[in-house]
């Protein structure tokens, strides 16, 4: 049994198919089923029974799942703490985020002072939803990734590094641009730009509506932020988005932009890693210096004025 082999079975098993399981560990679809091939011939029983559009683990299969991801993560920890015995300059460091906020205004300026810390790091990026995320750091793909919290996989261990309010945004023509409060009934009764199910956020908002005994008119659901102000601009919607993220396009009057009454819908962004997992030099350097920004930051934005109506503050 090889780690090769292993890395293809758990591959298959969660992309459901030979062919993109064989993208996702960069080999070509002969060769991965070359592999699952042998494994199965070494166990002595087939591990996956396909049907016409997708792959299905059989008993064993399901029975081989958890000890191969398990043995993958411990694979890995060796690997790093190999890598950080070998010295500081060297490490690995697979990051995911959920956020396109963090990955294009933080992460920069970040990972420039990672490298020149560990100049012969080797650093990867990936994106995706939180729970996709979460699912590749339980599958040893990920060792953090920037998610909506909370998490509740078990196995995961976060850290809230930023919590924001969540607010509703319009068109600037939009008949209610002028008003500074809205209500759960009357955003019921627009079109709704949000975005996509199967993140922390938008379970905040559904669970919101569902508490009002609203039913909402979703339009659009879109995986990216930037995505949906642009269609809350055009006119298309209106949307329900972290305070911090529209700052600028609310100064600039780009959008309108609402307060939601009676609703404490907070926001939360922080790491995610595996409970009890092995922080190299590098994971730990990297923690440390995400900790130090996102401090500098919080603390830049609470010596700002709030605009806040007198009704809504605490």
């Amino acid at each position: 049994m090889e780690i090769r082999q292993l890395k293809a079975f758990v591959a298959i098993a969660e992309a459901h198919t030979f062919t993109a399981a064989a993208e996702r560990v960069h080999i070509t679809q002969a060769a991965i089923s070359m592999q699952i091939r042998q494994l199965e011939e070494e166990i002595g029983a087939r591990l996956f029974v396909r049907t016409p559009r997708r792959v299905v683990l059989t008993e064993a299969g399901e029975a081989l799942l958890e000890r191969a991801r398990r043995i993958l993560r411990e694979h890995d920890a060796a690997l790093s703490e190999m890598a950080g015995l070998a010295g500081a300059e060297h490490g690995r460091l697979r990051l995911g985020s959920a956020s396109a906020a963090v990955t294009t205004d933080y992460l920069p300026q970040v990972l420039k002072e990672l490298y020149a810390r560990h100049p012969q790091a080797e650093i990867s990026v990936v994106s995706g939803t939180s729970a996709a995320l979460v699912r590749r750091i339980l599958a040893g793909e990920l060792d953090v990734a920037f998610v909506s919290l909370p998490v509740e996989a078990r196995g995961i261990q976060t850290e809230v590094l930023e919590t924001d309010e969540l607010f509703a945004i319009g068109s600037r023509h939009h008949p209610l641009a002028k008003q500074r409060v809205v209500s759960a009934f009357m955003l019921a009764g627009e079109r709704l730009i949000l975005g996509e199910r199967g993140g922390n956020t938008r379970r905040l908002i559904d669970q919101f509506f569902a508490e009002a005994g609203v039913r909402p008119k979703v339009i659009m659901e879109l995986n990216r932020l930037a995505a949906i102000k642009r269609m809350v601009e055009a006119g298309l919607g209106v949307g329900i988005v972290p305070t911090k993220s529209v700052r600028d396009e609310v100064a600039q009057k780009k959008l309108a932009a609402w307060w939601i009454e009676g609703a404490r819908i907070n926001w939360e962004l922080g790491f995610a890693r595996l409970t009890g997992g092995y922080d190299s030099p590098i994971i730990q350097t990297f923690l440390r210096l995400c900790r130090t920004h996102f401090t500098t930051v919080i603390t830049e934005a609470a010596a700002a004025p709030s605009r806040k109506p007198k009704s809504q503050r605490k």
